[in-house]
């Protein structure tokens, strides 16, 4: 199998830890769906070329709703990436998912609203994805895998509610997702997940759990400013472990590089669109996504 070209996503707090680490060169791309959310930056980790993007831009400026996540994908698929890992902070809704736990979720709730979540949503190309497991299967064994590189809890499996945000949720709220099997609430897997899909790259989440959402009551002894400073060591912290998790898998994929899996066929059937009839300026706009199976 070749190396695979991997990109990194880092969420809040993994996104600027990275960006003041990684030294790299930049590259420009102009996609149709406007700038990505920061410059993507070219980057060597142990032994594998890897592309950095920051997913809230540089200085942390763009709140879950306004990130291009279309532009963001379509960005690195032009660059020919196969792979992403991604991580996210995220609340927990399970009392056993402990703050500085990790978790490689399996599934994902989409409770967004505002956001362009498919580059299939205007005349000229039908295509219907299965998303039936929204997470590479093959992507989070790797991470799994390489679990053993942190000194933490790493949790195989569990499902992502994904909320519009930017408020968190309200007690009913909280209580509802727990209702549903939710086990961690954030707000920035979807619609970056199904992209990826739908431009046939393998994705996987790494989710850094910070708190217990508000299902679960705070300690009474602490004010506001105790608590939020105890969340954000609880993110200093995981987004610290995240981080060798990550250089961790990245050296297994260098070494051995990832089977081929269904994420990266998932347009041969899902097209269905006369592909003789495609209109060229459809297909120019997404000329990376179809070039592999519509003649241009």
């Amino acid at each position: 199998m070749p190396k695979p070209r991997v990109a990194v996503i880092g969420g809040t707090g993994v996104g600027e830890k990275l960006a003041s680490a990684t030294r790299g060169s930049t590259l420009p791309v102009e996609t149709p769906y406007g700038h990505t959310s920061a410059p993507l930056v070219q980057a060597n980790w142990d032994g594998l070329d890897i592309v950095f993007l920051e997913r809230h831009g540089e200085g942390h400026l763009l709140p879950p709703a306004a990130v291009p996540y279309r532009a963001n994908i379509w960005a690195l698929k032009s660059l020919g990436v196969t792979h992403i890992l991604a991580t996210g902070a995220t609340g927990s809704l399970r009392e056993e998912i402990h703050p500085r736990d990790l978790v490689v979720p399996d599934q994902v709730i989409d409770r967004t609203c505002r956001r362009a979540s498919t580059f299939f949503d205007e005349p000229g190309v039908t295509a219907h994805v299965e998303f039936a497991e929204p997470f590479c299967p093959v992507l989070r064994r790797r991470l799994l895998a390489a679990s053993d590189a942190v000194q933490a809890t790493v949790h195989d499996g569990g499902t992502y509610v994904c909320m519009e945000g930017p408020a968190f949720s309200t007690v009913a709220e909280s209580r509802m997702h727990r209702a549903w099997g939710g086990d961690l609430i954030g707000m920035t897997c979807m619609p970056e997940a199904k992209l990826a899909r739908e431009a046939e790259i393998c994705y996987a989440l790494l989710a850094l759990p910070t708190d217990y959402d508000c299902w679960r009551p705070h300690d009474p002894t602490k004010d506001k400013r105790a608590l939020l400073k105890e969340i954000i060591s609880h993110a200093q912290a995981a987004t610290e472990l995240s981080i060798l998790l990550l250089r961790g898998a990245l050296r297994s994929m260098a070494a051995n590089p990832p089977d081929a899996c269904h994420c990266q066929t998932a347009l041969e059937l899902a097209i269905w669109s006369d592909r003789t009839r495609i209109p060229s300026a459809t297909f120019e706009r997404l000329r990376p996504i179809l070039a592999r199976h519509v003649k241009g």
